[in-house]
C-alpha cells in the first residue's frame, strides 16, 4: 500500500482528469501529467457500477497501489488510473489476472518508455 505522501488529493485527481494526458488499455485509462515533486503520485477511480461492493472495489485500490508502489521514485508523474464503465470487476482470479496485467502493461510500456 501506498504512503499518503505518494497518493493524489480529490482536487488534484481533477486536474490531473481534466489536463492529463491519457494512455488506453482494454479496460483502463491512465491520464498522466508531470509533477514538479522528487516523487511520483498515483492515484484510483474505481465506478460504484463497476463492482458489486466496497470489498471488492478496495481489493483492485490495494492491487493498483502495490503496481505502483515500485514506480514512485522513478519519473516525477502525476498518475490517475480509471477504471472504464463498462468493465465489471468481481473478486475471480481471472478478472484480477487480467486487469493487473493491463495496469503493469500501463506502467512498462506506454507509461515509463515515454518519458
Amino acid at each position: 500500500m501506498l504512503a499518503k505522501k505518494f497518493r493524489l488529493h480529490e482536487r488534484e485527481v481533477k486536474k490531473v482528469l481534466h489536463k492529463g494526458k491519457p494512455f488506453f488499455s482494454y479496460s483502463v485509462v491512465f491520464n498522466v501529467i508531470p509533477n514538479k515533486l522528487w516523487h511520483s503520485r498515483f492515484a484510483v477511480v474505481i465506478w460504484w457500477k463497476s463492482v458489486p461492493n466496497a470489498v471488492v472495489r478496495n481489493l483492485y485500490r490495494r492491487m493498483y497501489y502495490n503496481a505502483a508502489y515500485k514506480y514512485t521514485q522513478s519519473n516525477l508523474w502525476d498518475v490517475v488510473c480509471v477504471v472504464k464503465k463498462q468493465t465489471k470487476l468481481d473478486k475471480t482470479q481471472i478478472t484480477q489476472n487480467k486487469i493487473q496485467s493491463e495496469i503493469n502493461y500501463l506502467f512498462e510500456k506506454k507509461l515509463w518508455k515515454n518519458t
